[in-house]
């Protein structure tokens, strides 16, 4: 027999040996049943939304094309591990966490429920301060006030590491780079501790070289420039935090990291490094959103960080929407003389479009702004720009304003009013409050001054003021009370509305002011309905903002205000008052809004696209908290 042929006989023997000692075909896995619902009993002190981002195990969702979770039992018992972790870790050491699953086999899915029995928490009885002599009495009493660990409150390690680093940092504000502080806890009965915060303040401190490494573009002059501390100045932490968010706001560095040298032992000068990694200098963005008022939005933009060496910015940016259209140009010189002085010259061609009017506006502004720390800064601007306004057609036809038009400055066959506005304003500003999109405490305050004409030329005449106060106050971990007022006038010379441009006339109502009316509907009529604006408005605003679960968020609200056509005509009793509710999701770039407002005293006579006001209701979509 030929060698092939042997080789068959062998070779099925081979596979009926395999086929024996594997036996009969295994099935498939059967597949994990999916969750179909995930709730929690037993939870009162802890957000239920916190403890389900913790857990690898989610519920199905409910739309009919979602995403459907298996339940893997291995994964769900360390789930509840891990949340008897975080209760302890937050203050509750004899917590108890089981479960129930509930089988449902014919739909092939399981409803896990997580049982919490939280047990009493360990609370912080009295907390006390040793070794900080070396910081103001005032200072401590703020301390006290402000950081996570309070009296009365579960101790949280959470909170313990913040009031920690809050405490360490207060020595390190008033020069002792060195500084440390200690944590003790000393059992005060059953379920209490009294915290004792230890200090080691160290030497007091100086500052003494700052190196700065990372950078190739941009040179060591511009970066030193941004410093705002010197050789030789007493230590202060929050100048080298503040020296870091300068160096970010030039928008020429991707990472920024101003560190202190510490010196093994401690030396009394301390010694600074800056390290930065160079950003693109060149950016080029489209953006696309759409809102109530502005329906479709398209904006572009272009930027060259660097500009002519310098750390300074051209910037130009394009926008198109039914409420405003134009291209306007931004250079910024963000150091001139000093660091805490900066400028920005601005040219625009800028149309706005207003129900009752539209507005072109061609020419410039030149703003010089001092930063007198991180939260206060003041500015004075040189406005040279030609104003263009024209009335809407509907009103034009309106043989009633025939004499309003006149009286405003407005031609009455052409509706248009146009002439060289020039105005030299000044500004001061103070925000505690952050990032003002969403802000959760603190206060914003500002205020501005404007004249045109006088010793200016050109072809108006006015003073105006205006002023402004915003504050936030977090109620507790998911409240957050928001308060606003704010009042402005415009005086013309000789009382001749006609010295004022059109524009300048105050309107209210919209996304961001009374939200129960749209855009500019709240002012003075015409004797036909139209609104014209006025010279004096107060505006005033209560809002309850609420986070209700995951991203989501809802808000209550009150506004309230008006305009009146002069100061002689202000009076309280013409305030009008809107009520609301609201919904709230969070993005990256701040909450997008969606607000329904609701009219309490109507404007008897007010027109609305030239016919009578039939709703008393808005509804309003945009980005951004409305204040």
């Amino acid at each position: 027999m030929s060698r092939p042929r042997r080789c068959v006989p062998l070779i099925a023997l081979w596979w009926a040996s395999l086929l024996v000692l594997a036996g009969p075909a295994s099935a498939a896995p059967a597949a994990l049943p999916s969750v179909a619902h995930l709730s929690f009993v037993g939870v009162k002190s802890v957000d239920p939304s916190r403890l389900r981002s913790l857990m690898a195990t989610k519920a199905n969702s409910t739309l009919p094309w979602g995403r459907q979770y298996p339940f893997d039992q291995a994964a769900f018992a360390t789930d509840l591990q891990r949340i008897r972790a975080y209760y302890i870790d937050h203050g509750f050491p004899n917590v108890q966490v089981s479960s129930q699953v509930v089988n449902h086999p014919e739909a092939h899915t399981v409803d896990l429920t997580v049982i919490v029995n939280e047990g009493q928490p360990v609370l912080v009885h009295a907390i006390s301060f040793k070794g900080f002599t070396v910081v103001p009495a005032s200072h401590i009493q703020r301390l006290r006030h402000e950081m996570p660990a309070r009296v009365g409150q579960p101790i949280a390690r959470e909170d313990l590491l913040a009031s920690q680093a809050m405490a360490m940092h207060e020595l390190q504000d008033h020069g002792y780079a060195y500084g440390e502080v200690a944590v003790s806890a000393t059992r005060v009965g059953s379920m209490d501790v009294a915290l004792t915060f230890t200090a080691t303040p160290g030497p007091l401190c100086y500052f003494g070289k700052t190196d700065i490494t990372g950078n190739a573009s941009v040179s060591d002059t511009v970066i030193r420039r941004q410093v705002l501390y010197r050789p030789g100045q007493p230590f202060d932490r929050q100048l080298v935090e503040a020296t870091q968010r300068k160096l970010y706001a030039l928008g020429l560095f991707q990472f920024v990291e101003v560190a202190v040298v510490k010196e093994t032992p401690p030396t009394a000068e301390v010694a600074t490094r800056i390290t930065v990694t160079e950003g693109q200098h060149h950016h080029v963005q489209f953006g696309f959103g759409w809102g109530t008022e502005e329906k479709v939005l398209l904006e572009a933009q272009w930027r060259q960080a660097n500009f002519l060496g310098g750390a300074r910015s051209l910037e130009a940016t394009g926008r198109w929407s039914s409420t405003e259209r134009g291209l306007r140009l931004d250079f910024t010189q963000p150091y001139l003389f000093t660091p805490h002085f900066s400028m920005k010259a601005e040219g625009q061609r800028w149309y706005t479009f207003a129900p009752a009017y539209s507005l072109v506006t061609s020419g410039g502004t030149l703003t010089l702004t001092h930063q007198a720390g991180d939260q206060s800064l003041w500015s004075v601007a040189l406005t040279d720009e030609r104003d263009t306004s024209s009335i809407a057609g509907d009103a034009l036809n309106d043989p009633l304003l025939r004499n309003d038009l006149i009286a405003l400055g407005l031609n009455p066959v052409t509706g248009q009013q146009s002439g060289d506005r020039v105005a030299i304003g000044f500004d001061v500003q103070r925000n505690t409050a952050g990032n003002l999109l969403n802000a959760t405490r603190g206060y914003y305050a500002a205020a501005h001054v404007e004249q045109s004409g006088e010793w200016l030329p050109g072809a108006f005449n006015y003073i105006l003021m205006s002023a402004e106060l915003r504050h936030y106050w977090s109620l507790n971990s998911r409240l957050v009370w928001a308060n606003r007022a704010q009042a402005g006038d415009i005086q013309p010379q000789g009382g001749r509305d006609v010295n004022i441009p059109f524009s300048k006339r105050y309107l209210l109502g919209g996304a961001t002011s009374i939200r129960g009316w749209g855009r500019y509907e709240v002012s003075p009529l015409s004797a036909s309905g139209f609104p014209i604006g006025g010279d004096s408005m107060f505006l005033g605003s209560s809002e309850l903002r609420a986070r209700l679960f995951g991203k989501f968020g809802g808000v209550l609200f009150t506004d309230f205000g008006n305009v009146w056509a002069n100061p002689e005509a202000v009076s309280s009793a013409d305030l009008r008052y809107s009520v609301g509710a609201g919904l709230r999701y969070q993005t990256p770039v701040g909450p997008l809004r969606f607000d329904f407002g609701y009219q309490l005293n109507p404007i008897p006579g007010l027109l609305v696209d030239g016919q009578p006001q039939t709703r008393r209701w808005r509804l309003h979509f945009s980005i951004g908290q409305a204040f």
